[in-house]
């Protein structure tokens, strides 16, 4: 049997502007990839770091206008954070997980766990006492509204996919992860695919749009180089209708909670 080869392309953009609350990301992300050359086609993935989304939207948090609440305190003892930012925390999380100098796990609200539920302040312009950012309300969402902006400026077919960088339970480091997807699988079921030898497969799911994020955010960076916006091609999509909430594990399926 002969197995032709396959290639895929990932360009960060490099002249992404610095993202202001309220700003078109739609159309900032067309003049980005039209001062880079590009033109979106049918079937192109948008790879975005939540970062610019959050900012969009809005969701950047003073901490001086954060008032603890007693379980904020006595968390932010337990685990040596300031009790300001653990209150932005409980406010995105459903159930505490696990505390420990330094760390603070939860299941936020979005069905992710994740440290600190997922509120950053690295890459953050910070005003006096602290600012920090919490994710988008709802990603997928997020995704769907800018995929079909990005359309109406562009008329192409593509998906959107949002993305953070988070650990993982048994591997140290940090990983791009989908967190909103538009216009792609998020989950893509392979049972009953044939393999090799015609064997049906039995039990294989791939997440595909963490794949992508995975792949993405190698050429985005983790740091300051400014490149939060991916294009990727070559990348069978799969079902348009899929979303990253597929990616959620339900917790009576969830093994090691």
């Amino acid at each position: 049997m002969i197995v032709e080869p396959a290639a895929v392309t990932l360009l960060a953009l490099g002249n992404v502007p610095m993202v202001q609350p309220g700003d078109d990301l739609g159309a900032i992300l067309i003049a980005a990839l039209d001062g880079g050359g590009q033109v979106l086609r049918d079937g192109d993935i948008i790879v975005i770091a939540q970062k610019i989304v959050s900012k969009a939207e809005g969701r950047a948090v003073r901490l001086a206008d954060v008032t603890p609440s007693p379980r904020a305190i006595e968390l932010a003892a337990q685990c040596d954070k300031d009790a300001r930012l653990v209150e932005l925390i409980l406010s995105e999380t459903d159930s505490v997980m696990r505390v420990r100098r330094g760390v603070l796990v939860v299941r936020h609200r979005l069905g992710l766990v994740l440290a600190n539920a997922g509120i950053d302040q690295s890459n953050i312009a910070q005003d006096g006492d602290g600012v920090a950012l919490l994710l988008p309300v709802d990603p997928d969402a997020s995704a769907a509204a800018l995929r079909d902006r990005l359309a109406a400026l562009s008329g192409a077919d593509i998906a959107v996919v949002i993305i953070d960088s988070l650990g993982r339970a048994w591997r140290k480091g940090t990983c791009g992860i989908a967190i909103g997807v538009a216009g792609m699988a998020g989950l893509l079921d392979l049972r009953g695919v044939p393999d090799l030898h015609g064997r049906p497969l039995q039990t294989s799911e791939l997440g595909l749009a963490d794949e992508v994020a995975a792949a993405a955010s190698l050429v985005m960076g983790q740091g300051g180089e400014g490149r939060p916006v991916v294009l990727a091609r070559g990348i069978a999509r799969g079902p348009a209708s899929g979303c990253a909430a597929d990616l959620i594990r339900e917790p009576a399926l969830d093994l090691f909670p």
